[in-house]
């Protein structure tokens, strides 16, 4: 009984915490832009790309159909290596400044190409995304006004990953939605752990302060949540996030489960460079209630009482999830998703174990290449 005694107080710490993210989630103030532009700031829109010929044109229509003045924002592609018709078709939108990304033998080729695009940027605001993105039409005013009302140095804001009706799809649609609502309810309580650098908005001036991506441009990944990490050591409070249905990006889904499960991977590796210590807890005890269910099912085998104890995990952990991911999902008009959450619980269970693992064990596959 020991073990089930250990699992109830992790689980119990575990349902702290998410009803802390869902409370202040439900406390992150909506922001509405004013009807009429008022800001100034010129923006340089950011966008490293490669082998992205099937979605950069839908990316670059939707930035070109802007509510924000055309003489205000620029918008920079930074080709990395591609090997199909990217390049060619950004050059194609007379808006684009495309450059090329020279530099090879590194592990962290999209920081390279975002610290390219800065270099070359003229905007004092720098918005990222990425090439299989597609925002709405009052994003970058969006952006703008709120970075000016909240004097803002670092933003982040809502994504929303695309799906159709097959079990891959689904499963990222939602699970996405839920870290979404935690990276909300984080940064508006100023613990900043999570971010997605398909839709950032900060200041170039600040980016240059804290020395850009040095001390981390050694790691694969990182150039949204680390970059954070790093102007907000820089500049306290001055992190966002912006909770508005006009900010919101739509991403593309992975295509395949080793796709899945590579990104996820990639996700999970920044965990031990974190500087604020404070989130290692956190994730320790969410890896922890994961592997919980994994220990039950093994024991199980032994002695058939485990496994009711596994069906009550599993009922506790939708219970306790259900309020962040319903505010969510209505956030992002999806709250149809709700029907499939506690069928998909270990299917995330399984992904969480997986990816936490590998994550900190070696090398993942992205875009193509080898990186660790």
């Amino acid at each position: 009984m020991i073990i089930i005694y250990l699992i109830l107080f992790l689980f119990a710490c575990y349902s702290v915490l998410v009803l802390y993210y869902a409370k202040t989630w439900n406390s992150v103030p909506f922001f509405t832009p004013p009807s009429t532009i008022r800001s100034l700031q010129k923006i340089s829109v950011i966008i490293p790309a490669r082998n992205e010929e099937r979605n950069i044109g839908t990316l670059l229509r939707a930035i070109e159909n802007q509510s924000y003045p055309r003489h205000l924002f620029e918008v920079i592609v930074i080709d990395d290596h591609s090997t199909d018709s990217t390049a060619e078709m950004a050059q194609g939108f007379p808006l684009v400044r495309l450059l090329q990304l020279k530099e090879s033998g590194i592990n962290s080729y999209k920081k390279k190409a975002i610290e390219t695009g800065i270099a070359a940027a003229t905007g004092d605001l720098i918005i990222t995304t990425d090439a299989d993105c597609h925002p709405l039409p009052h994003w970058l005013a969006t952006h703008a006004a709120f970075k000016e009302e909240k004097k803002a140095v670092f933003v982040t804001a809502p994504v929303v990953i695309e799906c159709n009706s097959t079990i891959l799809q689904l499963f990222q649609a939602m699970d996405f939605m839920v870290l979404q609502g935690i990276t909300g309810a984080a940064v508006h309580s100023q613990h900043l752990s999570m971010c997605n650098g398909a839709n950032l908005c900060y200041e170039r001036k600040a980016f240059y302060d804290v020395g850009g991506f040095a001390g981390i441009d050694a790691i694969a990944s990182g150039d949204d949540m680390l970059l954070m990490h790093k102007i907000n050591a820089g500049f306290p409070g001055k992190s966002h996030f912006l909770k508005s249905t006009s900010a919101i990006v739509s991403t593309r889904p992975a295509t395949s489960w080793g796709e899945f499960f590579n990104q996820r991977i990639r996700w999970a590796s920044k965990a031990a460079k974190y500087d604020d210590k404070r989130l290692l807890p956190v994730l320790l005890l969410v890896y922890l209630v994961n592997v919980s269910f994994l220990v039950l099912a093994v024991l199980g085998f032994w002695n058939t009482q485990y496994w009711l104890w596994l069906l009550a995990a599993w009922i506790i952990k939708t219970v306790v999830e259900l309020p962040l991911f319903m505010s969510v999902a209505s956030f992002f008009n999806k709250k149809w998703a709700a029907k499939y959450f506690f069928l998909f619980q270990p299917l995330h269970i399984i992904y969480t174990i997986i990816s936490g693992l590998f994550g900190q064990l070696g090398r993942y596959e992205w875009k193509g290449r080898k990186v660790k």
